[in-house]
């Protein structure tokens, strides 16, 4: 199973088990490095259920929710309905649907796990910033809890917050900081005994002018 196909089977449950993974405290850590300004654009990758987008809306933002997965985006559709400043788009992190230097943030959170090529992604995330734009990141750091390849279909298990700083500034980003993000991430496996306490960073960067 693909993370496109687990993400498509849980998405109606997405909401209620990412709460029991890491609280709100990622998002106010994500806005923060950020420095969001009311009225400007930012874009939500790997966007899920809109866990990022409803701090950017209550922010004052307008927001380009972009996810592979149609059917948890409906689902963020459905959680949104009545809100108008939420663009969404079908697409994957390597390949946004988003035009250069579009918007003023770029935020994937929890989304860089998932994708193939870490660096191609992030290159892509840099590709959408206008001048002057930051991107924010927030993720697992580097673990060694098997079990989440086979029952979350991650493809990394998390990343060494050295790579991420690399990654950043091979993609042009200047500024690069990677910090805690203020909670971990746990996960009690479905199957054993198993569980995970995982470390999660926010790193954030800026596109030079």
């Amino acid at each position: 199973m693909s993370s496109k196909d687990f993400f498509d089977r849980v998405a109606p449950d997405w909401d209620e088990m990412r709460e029991n993974y890491y609280s709100d405290d990622v998002r106010v850590g994500a806005l923060a490095a950020a420095e969001v300004e009311r009225g400007c654009v930012a874009a939500d990758i790997g966007a899920g259920t809109g866990f990022i987008s409803q701090g950017l809306v209550q922010a004052g933002l307008r927001v380009i929710a972009v996810d592979q997965s149609e059917v948890i985006l409906n689902e963020m559709k459905r959680k949104f309905a009545d809100i108008d400043v939420i663009d969404y788009r079908i697409g994957s992190a390597e390949d946004l649907p988003i035009p250069d230097e579009t918007v003023d943030y770029a935020f994937a959170n929890m989304c860089l796990h998932h994708v193939e090529s870490p660096p191609d992604a992030i290159r892509e995330m840099a590709r959408i910033l206008k001048p002057g734009g930051k991107l924010v990141i927030t993720d697992a750091d580097e673990h060694d809890f098997e079990f989440l390849r086979e029952e979350h279909h991650d493809r990394w298990l998390g990343f060494s917050r050295s790579d991420i700083k690399k990654w950043f500034e091979a993609a042009g980003l200047t500024g690069v900081g990677v910090d805690n993000a203020g909670s971990c991430c746990e996960v009690q496996s479905t199957c054993c005994d198993d569980f995970a306490r995982i470390g999660i960073f926010v790193a954030a960067g800026e596109k030079q002018p």
